[in-house]
């Protein structure tokens, strides 16, 4: 449930979002859409939908923006992940991870989920909405298929080598872009990473602690042997629809089974 402090901030941001002109419409995303699920621990995934006409004004002012909502400590844009009109956050009194995501109408169309629209004039923000419905987010498969083998080799020439803070970031790499997103498609989820899976499924979570390695060849080997199964099982539920890279997954489970020899 959403806590004192989130409220308090929402309490404060909207009505000073809204005196601002040139913004017709201020939305929530995020846990917000289904605030059973909010606690202590999230975030705010702020929409700030902007007027045409002042939208690249508005962004050049986003920092300005941000400060007026609170005690602003520190803030970044979301190059990192493809969204440079995007604001990361980080208040103070209360703490506070808020993310300022400033848009058009149009661009309302790029979004996974349908926000709970707070403040908008006229019904500029709902008939948006309406009009774009949120891009499903399915990742696409045949895309896995064609890279994992791949990684799995370049993993295991890692740990042969004795690469071992290398081995260890790269099984997080497949965790946080194959096998999360795939763990949380097959429950229903959006496969965003590994976001929310040890609540939403934690049997399959519970698996995926087999991925974790310690700094040692042997344990890095292992965790990677675990990553090649785990993604053979969750492909498996839509093998039939894929080209499927049999040889190249033939020859990369080989060379890690050698490997094994020779640690």
């Amino acid at each position: 449930m959403i806590t004192p402090s989130q409220q308090l901030f929402i309490n404060v941001a909207v009505p000073t979002l809204r005196r601002d002109k040139r913004i017709i419409g201020v939305a929530l995303g995020g846990s917000y859409i289904r605030r059973e699920k909010m606690d202590e621990f999230s975030g705010l995934d702020f929409t700030v939908v902007v007027n045409d006409a002042d939208y690249e004004e508005v962004l050049n002012e986003r920092v300005e923006i941000a400060e007026s909502l609170g005690d602003l400590l520190a803030s970044f844009t979301g190059e990192h992940i493809q969204m440079p009109e995007l604001l990361i956050c980080m208040y103070d009194d209360p703490l506070l991870h808020v993310d300022l995501n400033f848009v058009t109408t149009e661009m309302l169309g790029s979004r996974y989920d349908n926000p709970v629209v707070l403040h908008q004039i006229g019904s500029a923000v709902t008939d948006a909405l309406a009009k774009f419905p949120p891009r499903a987010a399915t990742p696409d498969l045949q895309w896995f298929e064609d890279r994992f083998w791949i990684w799995v080799h370049f993993i295991a020439t890692r740990i042969a080598r004795g690469d071992i803070f290398d081995s260890i970031e790269s099984l997080s790499f497949l965790r946080l872009n194959v096998l999360g997103p795939l763990i949380l498609m097959k429950n229903g989820f959006a496969p965003h990473g590994v976001r929310h899976i040890e609540r939403d499924c934690p049997e399959d979570a519970q698996l995926l602690t087999q991925t974790l390695a310690e700094y040692d060849k042997t344990s890095c080997l292992r965790a990677l042997k675990a990553a090649a199964n785990i993604y053979i099982s969750l492909r498996g539920v839509n093998k039939a629809s894929l080209f499927t890279r049999d040889k190249a997954e033939s020859r990369a489970l080989r060379y890690l089974n050698s490997i094994g020899g020779k640690l």
